[in-house]
């Protein structure tokens, strides 16, 4: 009889433990949701200290996916430096087994330097760039089809400000579009939402730069009807819109079936490090 009881006892303990998780479980999920309305809620106010709650929030996010992607970034430098590798090794062989015309060479080599003065020279002739930029680390990029930007670890406590430009090396990639406490995210010039005043060089065009969500070129809008643009001149930004310095240098002149595109200095998926207009 006792152990009857006993064993009912235990069944009896058992149950209750269980109800008891159910109603945590129940009460966990409850508050999850209650907090994750608030938080979304913080959207919608602008006052002073819920803008700056809402601004270290997502520097907190900001910074833990940085952490958490870590690994994964590193696996994927790898697998790029490993087909890297195998595709020089590819271009080694192929450079092996054939009969190099050297003279061909030289002038094309020639021909890239004399490319390269010019350029140069009408980089030093136009004092095309502002020196007041910080150096910056990249976070998180946010690619989508259409949608590319950049999360950058600078904001507000370093003086970033919204509508800097920013440049990868000389050449510039974007601008500042929002703005945290720590961090800052760069809406790059390739994002569908992309509009930058530009002027050609040498013609002396103006037009508007518009991302498609391509990673190499740009449409161009705007452009005069009869215009004598030729390929391989200069896209430089004109400093039109107030707020992006004049002069800095965005890509080439590229001509595809009788339609002009530009080609991008930059190469947008290789960036780690960017510099922000102060």
């Amino acid at each position: 009889m006792s152990t009857e009881t006993s064993r009912d006892d235990f069944i009896i303990a058992i149950r209750s433990a269980f109800l008891k998780k159910g109603n945590r479980q129940k009460f966990s999920l409850f508050t999850l949701l209650i907090i994750s309305i608030l938080v979304l809620s913080l959207e919608y106010f602008k006052t002073g200290p819920v803008n700056q709650f809402r601004s270290i929030t997502k520097d907190i996010i900001f910074r833990g996916s940085y952490v958490l992607s870590g690994p994964f970034k590193y696996v994927k430098n790898k697998y790029y430096l490993f087909q890297d590798h195998m595709s020089m090794y590819e271009e080694f062989s192929v450079l092996r087994d054939k009969d190099l015309d050297l003279d061909s060479l030289r002038k094309e080599v020639d021909f890239y330097k004399s490319e390269n003065a010019l350029l140069k020279k009408l980089i030093e002739e136009r004092d095309l760039f502002s020196k007041e930029f910080m150096l910056t680390k990249i976070l998180l990029d946010k690619q989508s089809p259409y949608m590319k930007s950049l999360i950058i670890n600078k904001g507000q406590k370093n003086g970033v400000k919204l509508g800097s430009a920013v440049k990868d090396r000389l050449y510039y990639i974007g601008k500042v579009v929002n703005v945290n406490f720590l961090s800052a995210r760069v809406l790059l010039a390739n994002d569908l939402n992309s509009k930058i005043p530009i002027i050609i060089e040498p013609s002396g065009i103006n037009a508007i730069l518009s991302g498609n969500g391509n990673d190499d070129y740009a449409e161009l809008e705007y452009l005069p009807k009869d215009n004598e643009i030729k390929e391989n001149e200069i896209v430089y930004t004109s400093g039109s819109d107030g707020t992006i310095p004049a002069s800095i240098p965005v890509g080439k002149i590229i001509i595809q079936e009788n339609k002009k595109y530009v080609k991008f200095f930059s190469n947008l998926n290789q960036l780690n490090y960017v510099q922000v207009n102060k």
